[in-house]
Order: structure tokens, then C-alpha cells, then sequence
């Protein structure tokens, strides 16, 4: 019955844009190549809905229409096509989007997920809805890492969705936590949905990665905050863990050496080092111990010594004003084959001095002729002093130029904020709380240091994507290898499941190019503009009709045939509202992100379905995606209000 309603809501959807087709073209006064382009894109739509390949149904309505519009000319259809082709594959960011996935294969076959699961439920543990803040945390940074939404949605509903029943969750909010926290990956860098927009709409990846870090993070954390105050509010809904679920057995040496769990650490492992014979434990277990115990100790000092010589290093020398020789590295200005700037500022003329050029008066030392623009330190006023002092300590890299700065009040006060959260974690850094950190250390760490790896080497400059993707497929190997999943059937798995994933992704980038040129050919784009504009919209009333359209396509299409068939057209019209490329690709990722979680075509829903219980029901899974998907509205609504959020990062880091 079930499958009989959503085949009736999916005809009837077809029949709508069918009949809104037909009624366009009944209704013109004349029937231009426009609105064939229309119908085209009509068609494209419906093919996709009955099951047709996107990525041939794109390339095959291209060139038919293609032919049409050239009149049947066979030739130039084929020429259309294929420079369509070479044009897309010529692009070399795309060689990032399979490098990304391999590393996101690589780190799901890992057998990460589990550890990580379990480390961060223990660490949240007396929080109210642990057991569903872990999981979104946990798919947050296992998205993040992977950026496969299937996957995800998949392993979590095989670990956390049995353990969120057991513990007594209600079935919509671990469905809820579940799906949402599986979508995060298409938004929050390492992107592939970025990269693809990025090459549709020629936006640099590097700023969308930059812009798309705290909305990604924003929309992170609401959904964890509506959790925990929906906890708090219906503890039914998510009942707090038992002091059961919540215990961590110690070590047997530990327990030897004379530890509890709600003992503190650190006096601990003292009293047992300084006991007889360590209580039969050596001292080199315990001398570990107490090294893990004081890691964060450790990784505090270097980064606040790190940190300062970063704030405090000696600002660079502004270039010189004038036009200086290649590797004359400031010679003064009459020193053989350096050009300097006439002392006029009108144009070129002779020297003041009468006779051609002449040693300035004074002592040996060679100075500057007076009104010329030498190099100076920015700021210095002294005249040339006798020996060429003056010229000394202006010059890059004497006493002024190599003085150090003082350490901004921002610095100390981020310094002494960190500071009280280490004294407060060594405060309560109990034998149990040890345990969960060493198994945060084996799971949250390594992935975070990937994924803060990957991300920072792209949006500091470090690394283009493809070379910082690259980065991440050899992490990605290393994690494998470190938890001892790596073996030849592994690999060979990934990378047959990575070839066809980046298969899929670059013919679609083919099929439309090939779509959009021959949309484009018969102005449809023209036509939508021309529609658009007469409409008399505010950039405000603009915006919202584009992602309200983005959100009704987010029902029966996915994100990648939204991305290539229609920011093409919607993309031309952003410098009419005078909208930024990179805002509204911040806007419509989040908007994407309705493509996973809206009814009745929300694939999140499906992957979990296949993997839940029985008594789990597909209505039960739509419930508990409705809260969370108002949660996306709002955070889109957040951004668009306070577009800082997105901008603020690459205006610091670019300049924009």
C-alpha cells in the first residue's frame, strides 16, 4: 500500500510538470526555440523521475535537441558534444573528486566508526540525550571524513540505531539523529557537493570550503542543541543512561595498582609509582599511563609556544616605492644599473644638480640625492648619517626590521581561557575519564587531525584540493593500516568503488555540458532570464524564490542533477540581484540538504529502512526527519540574515 501511494504521488508530480509544459506552449503567442528549450528541460525531469539514467538522459536530450536547433546538421551537433566534453574533463579540480572518495572508502573500511561511537557516548554520557548527541557528533565527523551520506546513514543504523532502542529512545528521535547526522557531509568540508559547484558555477573550491566550515558547523550544532533541550524538556523521549551504561571497567593493571574509577589520576599514579615495587605493576606501564594523563599538557605548551613566535614575529618590510634592478636588493640610486624615481612628479627629468650626476655632499658614505624616493623603513624620517649608518638601519633585515612585536591582549586572553580548561579537566580527570580519553585518543583523535589536516592545508593556502585530497587518500591509508583493516581485498574493493563513483560524477559533469550548451542554444536561458526579471523581484524576494524551487527539486532529484542541471540556469541571473556566487552556493548546500531528509523521496530514509529493525516503520523514519529538516530551514534562514557566517572566513582569508 505503501509503494502504491508513492507511485501515485510520483506520477502525479510527472502529470503536473507535463501539463505545465503543454500548458506553456498552448499558451504563447509563439512558439520559439526558448520554449522548446523549456520542454526539454521538462522531459530531462521526467525521464529522471521514471528511473533513466541522469547522466545519458542529460547527454541524449542534448544532442537531440541539439540536432533540432541546428536544423538537422549532424555535424555541428557532434562538434557541440565534444567540445562540450573536452571542456569539462579539462578541468583539474575535478581529478580531486575521486581522491576524496577513495579516502572516504578508505576511512569507512577503517572500523573506525565503531570505536569512535562508542568513546564519544562515554565522554557525553551525563549529558541529557547522550546516546543521540553521540551519534550526530559521530556522523558529523565520520561524514566530514567520508562525505558518503549511504554509508553513513548505513553504518550508524546498524551501531547506534539498536543501542538508542535499547537504551529507550523513541524511534523518531534516533531516526531523526541518525539521518540528519549522515547528511552533514554533503555541506561540511572535505565537500564533494562544493567541488561540483564549484566547477558549474566557476567559483574557487578553496573559498566554498572556507565559507562552508561554520554553517556546516552551525547546522551541526543546532541539531545538537535541539536534542539535548528535547531531552531535557521529555525525558520519555530520551531517558537518561544508567550508572550500567555509563560504567568503564579499568585495566587489570590499574585495578592491581590500587585504581578506582572515580579516583583522581594523577595522585593515583604518584602514590603507585612511589608504593613497594609499583604493587607488582612495572614502572613502565605506569610511567605511560601517567604520559597519556599529561598529553594534553604537553600538546597545550607547544602550541602556546608555537602561537607566540607566530604573533610576535617581526612584521616584513613594505616593498620599495620606486622601481628597483632584479637582485639589486636596494642599491642606492647611483649605484651602476639601478633606476630609481625622478625627484619630479612630473615624468622623467634631469637631477637638480647642475653637471649630470654627482656624489651627494658629505663623507664617504653614499646617501640618497635629496627628493628622491630611496628605500627607507616605512615611517623613518632621518637623514643620511655619515658611514651609511642611516642606510643600514633602514635597510630589510636590520635592527628595526628584525625587532620583535608585541603579543596582542587577544592572544593572552585565548591563552588563559585554555589555561582554566586545562586546570578544570586535570580537576576532574578521573581513572574513568582516563579511559574514555585513551579511547578518544585511538578514535575522535586521529580522524579530527585528518580531517583539521585536509582542511587546513586547503584554506590556509597550503595545498590546492587535488594535493590536499591526495593528503587524504595516503591518511586514509595510514588509518587502514593503523587499525590493521589494510589488505589487498580492501583496497581493491575501494578502488573499484571509488572508479565508479567518480565514473558516475564526471559523466554526469559531461551530460551537462552537453545539456546546458544545447539549453543555451535554443535560449531557454534567455527566456528564463527575460521571465525572471519581468517579475519586477527584489534581490530578498529573488533568493527565496530560487531555494524555494531548490527545495520542491529536492524531493524527487539529488543533489548532483540539481547541481548540474539547474545552477546553469540560475547561476547567469545572480549578478541581475547582485548576489555573490559564493553566498548563494552556501544557501543552496544547505537548502541540498533537504534532498536526503524531505518526504516522500528522502534517500537518508530508504538507507536506514533497509537496515533498521522490523518494527521500525518508514512513517515512524519520515517523523523523526520533520524536526530536523525545520532545523535546516532555520539555519538557512540564520544565514541569509547574518551572511558573516559563511562570508566572514574567506573576506579574513582572501581578501573577499
Amino acid at each position: 500500500m505503501k509503494l502504491r501511494k508513492e507511485l501515485w504521488f510520483g506520477f502525479g508530480l510527472m502529470a503536473i510538470i507535463i501539463a505545465g509544459a503543454v500548458g506553456m506552449l498552448l499558451g504563447a503567442e509563439q512558439i520559439t526555440n526558448g520554449h522548446i528549450g523549456l520542454l526539454m528541460l521538462s522531459l530531462v525531469v521526467v525521464a529522471i523521475m521514471l528511473g533513466f539514467p541522469t547522466a545519458f538522459t542529460l547527454m541524449g536530450m542534448g544532442m537531440l535537441f541539439t540536432w533540432l536547433a541546428y536544423e538537422r546538421d549532424t555535424a555541428k551537433t557532434l562538434d557541440l558534444m565534444v567540445q562540450s566534453a573536452y571542456k569539462v574533463m579539462g578541468n583539474d579540480v575535478l581529478i580531486s573528486i575521486p581522491l576524496f572518495v577513495f579516502m572516504g572508502y578508505l576511512v569507512e573500511r577503517a572500523n573506525l566508526i565503531e570505536k569512535l561511537f562508542k568513546s564519544l557516548h562515554l565522554a557525553l554520557a551525563r549529558l541529557p540525550g547522550a546516546l543521540a548527541v553521540a551519534t550526530l557528533v559521530t556522523c558529523t565527523l565520520f561524514a566530514t571524513a567520508t562525505g558518503i551520506v549511504g554509508a553513513v546513514v548505513t553504518l550508524m543504523g546498524l551501531l547506534a540505531l539498536p543501542a538508542m532502542l535499547r537504551a529507550g529512545y523513541s524511534v523518531q528521535l534516533s531516526a531523526g539523529a541518525i539521518t540528519a547526522g549522515g547528511c552533514l557531509g554533503i555541506l561540511i568540508p572535505p565537500s564533494v557537493l562544493l567541488i561540483v559547484y564549484g566547477a558549474t558555477a566557476g567559483v574557487s573550491v578553496v573559498q566554498l570550503y572556507a565559507g562552508a566550515f561554520f554553517p556546516g558547523l552551525m547546522l551541526a550544532g543546532l541539531y545538537v542543541v535541539y536534542t539535548i533541550v528535547l531531552a531535557k524538556l521529555r525525558p520519555a523521549v530520551a531517558p537518561p543512561l544508567s550508572a550500567a551504561e555509563r560504567a568503564v571497567v579499568l585495566p587489570a593493571p590499574l585495578q592491581q595498582a590500587g585504581a578506582t574509577p572515580p579516583r583522581h589520576v594523577l595522585p593515583g599514579l604518584l602514590a603507585a609509582l612511589k608504593g613497594r615495587r609499583n604493587h607488582g605493576v612495572p614502572a613502565a606501564y605506569l610511567l605511560r599511563q601517567a604520559f597519556v594523563a599529561m598529553l594534553p599538557v604537553l600538546v597545550f605548551a607547544v602550541a602556546a609556544l608555537w602561537s607566540y613566535e607566530l604573533v610576535t614575529r617581526p612584521q616584513p618590510v613594505d616593498d620599495t616605492p620606486g622601481l628597483v634592478e632584479i637582485g639589486s636588493g636596494g642599491a642606492p640610486a647611483d649605484a651602476p644599473g639601478g633606476l630609481a624615481e625622478p625627484p619630479a612628479a612630473g615624468g622623467l627629468q634631469e637631477p637638480p644638480v647642475e653637471g649630470g650626476l654627482q656624489e651627494p655632499p658629505g663623507s664617504s658614505g653614499l646617501a640618497e640625492p635629496p627628493g628622491s624616493a630611496g628605500v627607507q623603513e616605512p615611517g623613518a624620517a632621518t637623514p643620511a648619517a655619515p658611514g651609511g649608518e642611516a642606510a643600514a638601519e633602514a635597510a630589510p633585515g636590520g635592527a628595526e626590521a628584525g625587532a620583535a612585536q608585541p603579543a596582542p591582549r587577544g592572544y593572552w586572553t585565548a591563552l588563559g581561557v585554555c589555561a582554566v580548561a586545562l586546570a578544570a579537566f586535570y580537576a576532574v580527570l578521573s581513572f574513568a575519564r582516563l579511559e574514555v580519553f585513551k579511547m578518544l585518543l585511538g578514535s575522535f583523535f586521529p580522524l579530527l587531525i585528518l580531517i583539521l589536516a585536509v582542511l587546513g592545508s586547503i584554506v590556509f593556502g597550503l595545498a590546492t584540493p587535488t594535493e590536499a585530497a591526495a593528503v587524504g587518500a595516503l591518511g586514509g591509508f595510514l588509518l587502514a593500516a593503523a587499525y590493521r583493516q589494510l589488505n589487498l581485498e580492501m583496497v581493491k574493493e575501494s578502488v573499484y568503488l571509488t572508479a565508479k563513483t567518480s565514473a558516475m560524477v564526471c559523466w554526469l559533469f559531461v551530460g551537462s555540458a552537453i545539456f546546458s550548451a544545447a539549453f543555451a542554444l535554443l535560449g531557454g536561458q534567455e527566456l528564463v532570464e527575460r521571465w525572471v526579471l519581468g517579475m519586477n523581484l527584489s534581490r530578498t524576494e529573488f533568493l527565496i524564490l530560487s531555494q524555494v524551487i531548490i527545495f520542491i527539486l529536492g524531493w524527487p532529484l539529488e543533489w548532483t542533477e540539481i547541481i548540474v542541471i539547474f545552477m546553469p540556469i540560475f547561476i547567469p541571473l545572480l549578478d541581475n540581484f547582485g548576489v555573490d556566487p559564493l553566498f548563494f552556493g552556501l544557501l543552496v548546500a544547505m537548502n541540498l540538504q533537504t534532498a536526503f531528509l524531505s518526504p516522500p523521496v528522502a534517500m537518508s530514509a530508504f538507507y536506514l529502512k533497509g537496515v533498521a529493525p522490523r518494527h521500525v516503520t518508514l512513517n515512524q523514519i519520515f517523523a523523526g526527519m520533520l524536526p530536523f529538516m525545520g532545523i535546516q530551514i532555520v539555519a538557512i534562514v540564520l544565514l541569509y540574515l547574518f551572511p558573516g557566517i559563511g562570508l566572514w572566513l574567506p573576506q579574513q582569508l582572501y581578501g573577499r
